[in-house]
């Protein structure tokens, strides 16, 4: 098989499926989407996603979008490692953590629906520190019964997967991580994974011209 993902270095929901790629040991080619200079928006992206967004992941000249849909997609091809746990009512709870940063967080913030809301760079901080503060908050108290050293035990998990990159959107805004002592154990343990290092945004960010 082989496999295209279409990404923007800095989108957070490109950094999910990066690091699970990595995690799912699957090589692919990198193709950068500026979502900056309108190029998400081009005919050949629409193609691709109507909505415009990344990630995209083409297998084999076929498209799919959404990054849940494509890590269960690569979960169900490959499940070692496993993103979700085995007993039921934990892996419901993996998907409920996974859809606070998901539904609840991460599309408050992007960058369609700052762009709807203000122009005013300090209105917009302010708004996305509000939203990531409100997912975050519910998010340390769900995984306090559960945690170990990372959202659901000591295995990674789909849920961190989601958790990570949001936690760098919300320090890149000078978010205070003091009510949320846990994520940020969780965070400072994951950026020492290389599966994390080697998805991380400043590997992917584009050189300067």
């Amino acid at each position: 098989m082989k496999f295209t993902l279409y990404h923007y270095w800095r989108s957070s929901s490109s950094w999910r499926v990066r690091w699970g790629l990595e995690l799912k040991n699957t090589k692919y080619e990198s193709v950068h989407v500026d979502l900056l200079n309108g190029e998400s928006e081009s005919p050949a992206h629409l193609k691709r996603n109507p909505l415009g967004y990344v990630p995209v992941l083409n297998i084999d000249g076929q498209n799919l979008i959404e990054s849940v849909s494509i890590l269960e997609w690569l979960e169900e091809r490959n499940p070692t490692p496993p993103l979700f746990p085995k007993d039921s009512f934990l892996k419901a709870h993996a998907r409920t953590l996974v859809e606070i940063i998901n539904a609840d967080t991460q599309p408050v913030q992007n960058l369609t629906t700052l762009d709807k809301y203000s122009d005013d760079p300090e209105k917009r901080k302010e708004w996305m520190k509000f939203f990531i503060s409100r997912g975050l908050a519910a998010y340390e108290k769900l995984i306090q019964p559960l945690a170990g050293a990372f959202s659901i035990g000591n295995e990674i998990s789909m849920p961190d997967l989601f958790l990570i990159p949001q936690v760098y959107n919300a320090k890149r805004n000078d978010l205070d991580m003091t009510p949320y002592p846990l994520i940020d154990k969780i965070y400072n343990r994951s950026l020492e994974l290389d599966s994390c290092k080697n998805s991380h945004p400043e590997k992917f960010k584009p050189k300067e011209n």
